[in-house]
């Protein structure tokens, strides 16, 4: 009988398993909740949706919309938490493969990572050659109509000209048209009494708006390019956010509201029947 170790005690020792480390996602959520921040404050300032977030952060990019848009998330909900998003990156990469992307332009991918948009001046070159040729045209006009209203006619026999009688001379000042309704009237006729009324209107520039009636319900949420305007009604209140209040122009149940808000100021305001008046 031979004494010696038994197959079981010459297998070499395991390692210890290696410490788990945390997701992508759990690290992101654990960081927010550690700046004292919700899932809405981050939405607000990152400009990135509440239902991308809650998925990056339950470890889903497949909202993100591929792999390059994942990165950019990433990196603006990291700087929004305070994280440094070199080594997310590197996780995301190992996790899902491919390495680290190819080198971006300099010029942001991602509509999020501008927390400012920028601000454009009005267009005074356009406007003045608009002007121009107003006037040059309501001249020549002018003039037409004043040689079709009367002088004297030559007659082919080259006797005596007849005259005409020149009719009574017009003044030379046009009939004012009824003015184009303003903002202000139109959303005074679309402000029924028994509703909360909110026109927004992208007036200086482009906004991210959210809005929601009273249950909670989102009415909208999206990019308001400038230019553009929308109208919301509720039986009760209607919530706003907006990303860059400076941007907007607020009417409510038919008054303009008049607060100096200044350029890339996120807002929180609720409206009512009774207002206006600043949630």
């Amino acid at each position: 009988m031979s004494i010696g170790n038994s197959p079981e005690d010459e297998r070499p020792f395991e390692d210890d398993p290696p410490e788990a480390r945390l997701s992508v996602g759990h690290a992101l959520k654990q960081a927010r909740i550690a700046a004292g921040l919700t899932v809405d404050d981050v939405s607000s300032a990152t400009r990135v949706r509440i239902a991308i977030v809650h998925a990056i952060e339950a470890d889903d990019f497949a909202p993100c919309g591929g792999d390059v848009y994942a990165r950019g998330h990433i990196r603006t909900l990291a700087k929004a938490v305070h994280l440094d998003p070199a080594p997310l990156l590197d996780q995301y990469a190992a996790d899902h493969g491919g390495g680290r992307p190819a080198p971006t332009p300099a010029a942001p991918l991602f509509e999020a990572e501008r927390i400012r948009p920028e601000r454009r001046g009005p267009n005074w070159t356009a406007a003045m050659v608009a002007a121009i040729v107003a006037v040059v045209g309501f001249v020549g006009f002018t003039a037409f109509k004043g040689g079709d209203d009367g002088g004297t006619t030559q007659v082919a026999d080259g006797t005596t000209p007849a005259t005409t009688k020149s009719p009574t001379p017009k003044s030379d000042k046009a009939t004012p048209k009824d003015p184009k309704p303003t903002p202000s009237d139109s959303a005074i006729a679309a402000a029924p009494q028994d509703k909360v009324t909110v026109q927004i209107s992208a007036a200086d520039g482009k906004s991210w708006i959210l809005a929601k009636d009273h249950n909670g319900r989102t009415l909208f949420d999206g990019l308001l390019k400038q230019g553009d305007s929308k109208t919301f009604q509720d039986s009760d209140k209607i919530n706003l956010v907006l990303g860059d209040a400076g941007a907007i122009q607020l009417y409510v149940n038919g008054k303009k509201i008049d607060d100096d808000w200044q350029p890339g100021a996120v807002e929180r305001l609720t409206y009512t029947k009774g207002d206006p008046q600043v949630g």
